[in-house]
């Protein structure tokens, strides 16, 4: 599968009520930027990350978000939903974001990125769009977009394919992820089987299919 990148966005300073850092400061306002970006361990560089013990560190570099998902809540809404619109740093087109493999390594630009986790929608996400029921909707809908790990630095522009390179055989996906730790628990033993699945989240399945939370 080759699809591409449609934008690259970075987030700025925002400073709202509704902003989950105690700082009140958040970077989910993402806008698309021109010509290639450095794409860094710790994520892009001249990306703003507010509440980086939630949405940073190695397994949450990168937040890719499909471009045709987007199109659907604009739809949803009933207005447009901008490139960065969700707090993704790449809007991609052409690429199952959520039938995405745990693990699974996407070449993309000169960069080598792998599928780490889904976005859990969060009280700063509907802030920043402005509709309160934001969470428990984005939850039913369940095309979470995918958060990244960064294998390989490069740079990465707007049009440079994205190419799955590697693709684990568990084939648990993206989508799986989120549904197992949201409304469909019965997905749970799932999760045990992808070994590319951060291990905070294995344990967090195992604890709760012994039920201990």
């Amino acid at each position: 599968m080759t699809g591409r990148v449609a934008a690259v966005n970075l987030g700025i300073v925002t400073e709202a009520e509704w902003a989950g850092d105690a700082s009140g400061r958040t970077g989910i306002d993402k806008r698309p930027v021109d010509g290639p970006v450095p794409v860094l361990v710790e994520g892009l560089a001249g990306d703003f990350i507010g509440e980086r013990p939630v949405h940073g560190g190695a397994d949450q570099a990168v937040y890719a978000y499909a471009e045709e998902d987007a199109a659907w809540w604009s739809a949803e809404i009933g207005r447009t939903i901008r490139s960065g619109g969700f707090g993704e740093n790449l809007t991609t087109y052409a690429v199952d974001v959520t039938g995405a493999v745990i693990g699974e390594q996407w070449a993309v630009g000169t960069a080598l990125l792998q599928v780490t986790i889904p976005r859990t929608p969060c009280t700063t996400f509907a802030g920043f769009w402005g509709v309160p029921d934001l969470i428990r909707r984005f939850t039913v809908r369940a095309s979470p977009g995918a958060y990244l790990r960064v294998l390989r630095e490069g740079e990465v522009g707007a049009g440079d394919p994205v190419e799955v390179v590697e693709r684990p055989a568990h084939g648990v996906t993206i989508g799986e992820v989120f549904r197992a730790t949201t409304l469909e628990p019965e997905l749970l033993p799932r999760l045990l089987d992808a070994e590319d699945l951060p291990e905070r989240i294995r344990e967090k399945a195992r604890r709760r299919l012994a039920g201990r939370g």
